[in-house]
């Protein structure tokens, strides 16, 4: 435990940030799963595609995760699309 007030803030900073960071992150997640399942529908995971790259294209732009990352996700789910359909 810190003993140094700056410390301490910064503890409780780095808590908040990396909760608002897992928030997003399982946000992404569970839309991802969405389209997942959505996909046995063609016309419903179109739908579904713009929200799910709207939530990747969300957690990259405040640095979740890597901006190559979200467009490998986002490569890939759309070769998934074009496959189903």
């Amino acid at each position: 435990m810190p003993n140094i007030k700056s410390a301490k803030k910064r503890v409780k900073v780095s808590e908040k940030k990396a909760l608002q960071n897992r928030m997003v992150k399982n946000g992404m997640r569970t839309s991802v799963k969405k389209f997942n399942a959505a996909l046995e529908d063609p016309a419903s995971a179109g739908a579904q595609m713009s929200k799910t790259v709207s939530a990747i294209d969300k957690a990259a732009a405040k640095g979740v995760i890597h901006k190559n990352a979200a467009n490998r996700k986002k490569a890939r789910m759309a070769k998934q699309l074009a496959k189903a359909v």
